[in-house]
């Protein structure tokens, strides 16, 4: 969680309550706080007189960057966090706000406050190192796919995008592949499959390591190659090591000797370990 609790607490009741009670109208609108802005700007800075108003104008618009908060919920950071990021920007805007050259608070809170948690989001909210560009580039995305899929009524494709940013669409597909790094799971988190998968994790459900795989690469690696030995040296391979018949079974099959299958299971071996380059198999 942020470290900014000391400045404004997630459930504080600490701050001063505003300098007056405004009826139901206004408070729903905020058009009290211009007057409250007002009261502000004649006191002096370094007195507790001003630092009361402040703290009342902070505590008055505190609702206002809770919903900003709730309006960025489900995206993958605590809620909690984004509360102390809309409150910061809140504090901006109460720092950097002139009365003098503007009438309308919320129009300048607002986005400072959406700002503060979008840059939250962007610098923040990554599980692996993505260039800034991409960061920004997914900001734009978002907001790109969710205008074009209330206009299309369906997910827009990545050429429509980039007609709609003005941009390549190769800037895109790109953009699209870095938002995978945005969130990532853990090994560890429980999976949500029911029956018999209840209550693995992620990891259980990953695949071992096949001990069979170099044989499946030898058997590809070798089967063009015994395409090519004698018809006799093929079936005395065959039987030999793939039905597992001993030689002397082999010499009874094929109508010779147990020796003559000897010299033609070392012949056709040698010949397939030259081409291969493997080390002498045994054939007993």
């Amino acid at each position: 969680m942020l470290d900014t609790e000391a400045v404004i607490p997630v459930h504080t009741q600490t701050l001063s309550p505003p300098a007056r009670t405004a009826s139901p109208r206004k408070r729903d609108g905020y058009d009290d706080v211009l007057d409250m802005f007002r009261e502000l700007a004649v006191l002096d800075r370094d007195s507790a007189a001003f630092r009361r108003q402040r703290e009342a104008i902070i505590a008055r618009c505190l609702p206002l960057a809770d919903h900003i908060a709730r309006r960025f919920r489900g995206r993958g950071e605590g809620h909690e966090d984004l509360v102390q990021v809309a409150r910061v920007g809140l504090l901006n805007a109460v720092n950097r706000f002139d009365v003098d050259s503007a009438n309308d608070f919320l129009a300048f809170a607002v986005p400072t406050m959406m700002g503060e948690v979008r840059r939250y989001f962007r610098d923040h909210g990554w599980s692996l190192k993505v260039p800034r560009r991409l960061k920004e580039l997914n900001v734009r995305l978002n907001a790109a796919r969710a205008d074009l899929t209330q206009e299309l009524n369906r997910a827009p494709t990545p050429s429509e995008l980039a007609k709609y940013l003005g941009i390549d669409r190769e800037e895109v597909v790109e953009g699209l592949v870095a938002a995978n790094a945005y969130s990532t799971r853990s090994t560890e988190q429980p999976t949500t499959f029911s029956g018999d998968g209840e209550g693995l994790s992620l990891q259980d459900t990953f695949g071992a390591p096949d001990d069979n795989i170099q044989k499946v690469i030898d058997v590809n690696t070798v089967q063009p190659l015994l395409a090519a030995l004698p018809e006799r040296d093929r079936l005395v391979l065959k039987l030999r090591f793939f039905e597992d018949r001993t030689q002397s079974q082999i010499a009874e099959q094929i109508g010779v000797s147990q020796m003559h299958v000897s010299r033609l299971l070392a012949r056709a071996l040698a010949t397939l370990r030259d081409q291969v380059g493997d080390e002498p198999a045994t054939h007993s």
